[in-house]
């Protein structure tokens, strides 16, 4: 079996362990997830089986969209509802939408972030979780990222007890950190803020309405089914161009051949296809102009 299974992560599992379930569930070693979503997010989790885990990394890259609910008047250590409270500054004026949607337009293009100390990434060779979990705080590299659009949800802004709340839809690079980015809309506002609800409604090119449950995949492989759920691993690479090629040059794409550029090369990472099936993905030669060379061989027989 190979190909992507589009599952909807529920809450309480992380991402390992839904990997986990599915080696089980599928009787099945080949198995990777393709973008951490942390335990108390919801939301698509492509699942790649099989040769698919081999453009795992791609889909991570395709992008993501989310929809959350920011809630302004404390911070918490981990930057969402799950953290302990570090500051506290109730909202006593009002704060407008259109003040709001300023604030989401100016954080809309190339931002930096810098990741929460409750995340994973590596530090000296340590996970920040880990000093985190420690009581140690280092300092953290700074990253670009970039957001494609930040909206308000329309008739979703409440305000009670000091605390505003409001939903809001972004899509977004690999490597955003929506914790962060719902800190930083509070920072703007002038208040201590956090993250109090998150799902992810899109990776790459699947969305919500592509995918199944837990619950569901049980049903499909008790029905001997499963097969209709999971899309081939071509899906993952929708948003890398493509080129379909000769069976002559499939031959050599196969072995990993370096070739001649072909012409209207558009200098990216670029599928090469052959009957509809990926082969490999290549990208232009540095140290030998006019050539191409394989970075990923997908199918070599």
């Amino acid at each position: 079996m190979e190909g992507i299974l589009p599952l909807w992560k529920p809450k309480g599992l992380t991402s390992h362990d839904c990997v986990y379930k599915i080696r089980k569930l599928l009787r099945m070693k080949k198995v990777g997830h393709t973008g951490t979503l942390d335990p108390d997010v919801t939301g698509v989790l492509p699942i790649c089986l099989g040769r698919a885990t081999k453009i795992a990394e791609y889909i991570t890259d395709g992008g993501k969209e989310y929809e959350g609910e920011i809630t302004i008047g404390f911070s918490t250590t981990t930057e969402d509802a799950a953290g302990e409270i570090v500051e506290k500054k109730p909202v006593q004026e009002e704060i407008t939408i259109e003040a709001i949607k300023e604030v989401l337009n100016s954080l809309t293009g190339e931002i930096q972030q810098i990741p929460p100390m409750f995340s994973a990434v590596k530090v000296n060779g340590k996970r920040l979780y880990e000093y985190a979990r420690a009581g140690i705080t280092v300092e953290r590299p700074v990253r670009k990222v970039k957001i494609y659009h930040l909206k308000l949800l329309e008739n979703t802004v409440s305000f009670r007890d000091g605390l505003l709340s409001f939903r809001f839809s972004v899509h977004c690079s690999k490597g955003t950190y929506i914790r962060t980015l719902a800190v930083m809309i509070g920072e703007q506002l002038g208040y201590p803020a956090h993250m109090s609800d998150l799902i992810r409604t899109a990776s790459a090119s699947f969305k919500q309405e592509h995918c199944v449950t837990f619950d569901e995949l049980h049903s499909l492989i008790d029905l001997g089914k499963v097969e209709e759920v999971i899309f081939p691993l071509e899906r993952g690479l929708l948003h890398l161009p493509s080129m379909e090629i000769s069976d002559k040059l499939a031959v050599k794409v196969r072995n990993g051949a370096v070739l001649d550029m072909p012409d209207k090369w558009t200098d990216e990472e670029t599928v090469l296809l052959y009957e509809g099936k990926a082969l490999a993905i290549y990208q232009s030669h540095v140290q030998k102009p006019g050539l191409i060379k394989p970075v990923k061989v997908l199918r070599n027989e």
